[in-house]
């Protein structure tokens, strides 16, 4: 679950560090406007959620150590699933969507390009 979440935080801060500077600009503002617009609609909603857990097999691996002698459970990962509540912005997709297109749009004004790239 760790590794999950370090990886979900990477993917998030590579994302947020795509875009030149002057992009992340316009979106910012653009963010602003079309918070207002489109305001969030939070809602929760049950979904599934799959843990993980170590379990015991029933084996143990013993090894001699000196004068005595270690033993230890040979354990497997085992999936099961658990009912979970998340709140949802059901109106993001449609607010993402407008910011992505009014970044673009005022970058293609301004700099020629989509991406906010100064000309060489």
């Amino acid at each position: 679950m760790m590794f999950y979440k370090i990886g979900i935080f990477g993917a998030v801060l590579m994302l947020a560090a795509c875009g030149t500077p002057e992009y992340r600009a316009e979106q910012s503002q653009c963010r602003t406007t079309w918070n207002a617009k489109i305001p969030p609609r939070l809602e929760r909603e049950l979904y599934t959620r799959t843990e993980t857990r170590r379990v015991p097999t029933g084996r143990t691996i013993c090894r001699p150590q000196g004068n005595r002698t270690i033993c230890d459970q040979v354990m497997r990962v085992e999936s099961f699933s658990v009912p979970a509540v998340r709140t949802v912005d059901r109106n993001k997709p449609r607010r993402d969507a407008q910011i992505k297109a009014c970044a673009q749009n005022t970058c293609l004004k301004k700099f020629g390009n989509p991406e906010c790239k100064a000309p060489k």
